[in-house]
């Protein structure tokens, strides 16, 4: 019997990927928000596809607001896309 792969939505294209293949956005407990490239982070996710423009979308959108039940200052949202466009390198 093969295995289920998990799905996930993306906040900025809204399209069903399998989990491996989206980033997760993390709110830790304390509150900061940052990529988690390995989605193994404890706080409350959301996903967004390895793609700028997704940012951008979810941003426009206010998706990560949205599902985080939070307001996202300006800062958070710069340190988000340059991680983006750092990507998994900057990953500890």
């Amino acid at each position: 019997m093969p295995r289920k792969i998990p799905m996930r939505q993306c906040l900025g294209c809204r399209e069903m990927k399998p989990k491996m293949e989206l980033i997760r956005v993390v709110r830790s407990p304390e509150g900061a928000v940052s990529l988690d490239f390995r989605g193994k982070q404890p706080g409350r996710g959301a996903y967004l596809c390895p793609n700028p423009a997704c940012l951008a979308r979810a941003k426009k959108s206010r998706a990560l607001e949205r599902a985080f039940s939070a307001p996202l200052p300006d800062e958070v949202w710069a340190g988000l896309e340059a991680q983006m466009k750092g990507g998994a390198a900057d990953d500890q």
